[in-house]
């Protein structure tokens, strides 16, 4: 528990010994979901969970043995719109390798232009709205089409998470937005509800508009069981790689925020991957092809 807020949960730390994985990604992956935690940071007292410590060198040593060469920082909830970690992590990254890293920040509007333009040339690709941890919604979801208008000219996206059983409320918002849309962690839809559930159809649907983009990360979070073996989640990937090729992405989710129980081996992680999609074609689109396009790498 935290010692500013007793009602805070200590989240477990990733498994500190990455496997490599038994297959080999394509040159050029990406990992599309990642958040590092330090100390020194700010942290929101509002939050709704304490992250464990996650260093980018820590990254950089899973990135190495589990085999990928690119980066895209997403802003958690715990610093609000605080966004220095990411910000100092991405700097770091592109200046030891030129396009490492993208990143995903949250803010409110009152961000200026000035501001927003300076954040693109960093590598910054899109706005975090995450109604599923506390902390990390800064706006009204009848804000959003201002910020919308505001980051369209930059080739932005607005990046969602949120509660699975949230998505047929959410579809006339989500299909109402004009700049591109991502959805992290198969959008939290219960793998043990199978893809002819309500909520799973509605996101096909969604993808199938061609305005979405789909991160199939966090398997642990919507699988029947917190480690593999992720059968259940098998379909899914499938399904949803099926309604929209070119518009789905890889993370690990590295290191796996708001877990209490067990956190998985990012190696097996990327070997549940390649189950997901057993040919070598179709892996080198998901892990380096279509995140080049959508973050501009």
């Amino acid at each position: 528990m935290s010692a500013d807020n007793p009602g805070i949960r200590d989240c477990l730390p990733p498994d500190r010994n990455p496997k490599t994985p038994s297959i080999t990604l394509p040159k050029g992956s990406v990992d599309c979901h990642v958040h590092v935690f330090e100390k020194k940071y700010w942290h929101n007292p509002n939050r709704g969970y304490n992250p464990p410590d996650s260093t980018l060198a820590d990254l950089k040593h899973l990135h190495k043995t589990i085999g990928i060469e690119r980066v895209v920082f997403s802003q958690p909830s715990t610093y609000g719109t605080d966004n220095s970690a990411i910000l100092d992590g991405m700097a770091a990254l592109n200046a030891e390798t030129p396009n490492r890293a993208r990143g995903v920040i949250a803010c409110g509007l009152e961000i200026t232009d000035k501001e927003l333009e300076d954040l693109d040339k960093k590598g910054i690709r899109g706005i975090r709205l995450n109604t599923d941890n506390k902390g990390g919604m800064p706006i009204e979801f009848g804000q959003i089409p201002e910020l919308e208008a505001r980051i369209k000219g930059l080739g932005w996206h607005l990046e969602f998470l949120f509660p699975g059983k949230d998505i047929i409320e959410l579809m006339p918002i989500l299909t109402s937005i004009k700049v591109p849309v991502s959805i992290a962690h198969f959008a939290y839809q219960p793998a043990k509800d199978t893809i002819a559930a309500p909520g799973f159809k509605a996101l096909i649907e969604l993808m199938k508009r061609g305005n979405t983009w789909m991160k199939i990360s966090g398997a642990n979070r919507v699988s029947e069981t917190d480690l593999p073996p992720y059968d259940d989640v098998t379909p899914m990937a499938r399904a949803l790689i099926d309604a929209a090729p070119d518009h789905i992405v890889w993370g690990s989710d590295w290191p796996h925020p708001n877990k209490y129980v067990v956190n998985p081996n990012d190696g097996d992680l990327v070997d549940w991957f390649g189950k997901w999609v057993p040919d070598e074609a179709m892996r080198k689109r998901i892990m380096v092809d279509n995140p080049a396009k959508f973050y501009r790498f």
